[in-house]
């Protein structure tokens, strides 16, 4: 009697392989989603980055902000402000092609104002491992900036899956309203 339940139960194996397979569907759906938002990511890096050390005004800028807050060269300044840059462009596409398709159950292909900004408020984090790696390996091991900002897609990748899946579109269970009480 108590087998037919276990059955029915997602811990017998048949389902939970099942929902294995489908975690590992939606990692493969996210990093191919991750590749397309990297491509935008890197582009746009290297772009703001040009456009940024041939403008006077920003190199002034970073230089300002250097001196006045003492924790960081015009360089390192610059790394971020680029960074920053493209991760804003990179983190709204991201939303959009996960809501419309690696989470399109859980989001039921919608784009909610109060779902992007918890997908900006959880990239950040991601965004934070990315720049966090950025900066160490292109301001302290001294690996091409190139090299460095690869380096730092990979870090950035692992927290924002993470995030993705267990916080920003996690499947929420709705309260079940019993028919038979009265309301």
């Amino acid at each position: 009697m108590a087998l037919v339940p276990r059955l029915l139960t997602l811990q017998f194996w048949p389902f939970a392989a099942w929902r294995y397979r489908a975690l590992s569907l939606k990692a493969m759906t996210f990093a191919f989603v991750g590749v397309i938002n990297t491509l935008v990511d890197y582009s746009m890096f290297l772009l703001a980055r040009l456009a940024l050390s041939r403008s006077e005004g920003a190199l002034a800028f970073f230089d300002s902000v250097a001196a006045s807050c003492r924790c960081a060269d015009p360089t390192t300044v610059g790394l971020i402000v680029a960074n920053m840059m493209s991760f804003t462009v990179a983190v709204t596409g991201s939303y959009i092609l996960n809501s419309s398709i690696t989470f399109a159950a859980e989001s039921g292909r919608q784009l909610r104002w109060r779902a992007y900004l918890t997908f900006l408020a959880s990239n950040i984090l991601g965004w934070t491992a990315n720049t966090t790696t950025l900066v160490f390996f292109a301001q302290v091991m001294l690996l091409p900036v190139w090299v460095a900002k690869a380096i730092a897609v990979v870090a950035s990748f692992v927290v924002n899956f993470s995030m993705s899946h267990f916080v920003v579109f996690r499947v929420r269970h709705r309260p079940v309203v019993d028919a038979g009480k009265d309301a």
